[in-house]
């Protein structure tokens, strides 16, 4: 079976090499940083539209020993973030973001 998940969810998934440069992103993507260029930005360095502390995070993050994942509120929405590195032969072979939309209340549930 073949089907298109990557375009066919409302998560905006962004991919980079160990370079910084953008690989991939989805639709979702392109529409969350259309102003940016959107599909442009494939080719293009990730430090070039970030600041020093967020490269300094993407330089931890590609060592392959953490995650970062956050909330943040824009233009009345809450988004989850979760980076991390993604990997290719058991190795870093770059970053991966995905951002969704999340309530601002959500509920929790604690299981095992």
């Amino acid at each position: 079976m073949n089907f298109d998940w990557f375009n066919g969810i409302p998560v905006a998934i962004t991919i980079s090499d160990l370079n910084g440069n953008i690989l991939e992103m989805n639709d979702a993507a392109a529409a969350v940083f259309e102003k940016s260029g959107g599909k442009a930005l494939i080719g293009k360095a990730l430090a070039d539209c970030h600041n020093e502390n967020s490269r300094m995070i993407m330089d931890q993050l590609l060592s392959g020993k953490q995650t970062n994942v956050y909330t943040i509120e824009k233009n009345g929405r809450k988004k989850l973030i979760f980076q991390c590195p993604w990997m290719k032969e058991g190795k870093v072979a770059g970053l991966i973001e995905f951002s969704m939309v999340v309530p601002f209340e959500m509920k929790h549930f604690i299981r095992g």
